[in-house]
């Protein structure tokens, strides 16, 4: 059984037609709700805080090292 929310990526018809040929049972879900996906505040966090971290690249020698 699948959990995900219900955004372009996963009703896209290709995906719905392959689940449904592998009868595959898909939970019901409503659309994109920050209030019902904490987790999306936490990963917000992790990336500002690794962006933090690492110093932008000026040039493409900067970034290869």
């Amino acid at each position: 059984m699948f959990q995900h929310y219900n955004t372009q990526p996963y009703i896209a018809r290709i995906c719905t037609q392959f689940l449904e040929a592998e009868n595959c049972p898909v939970l019901p879900w409503p659309a994109y709700s920050p209030d019902m996906l904490p987790f999306e505040h936490v990963w917000d966090a992790l990336d500002r805080h690794v962006w933090q971290r690492i110093p932008v690249s000026a040039n493409i020698q900067q970034l290869h090292t």
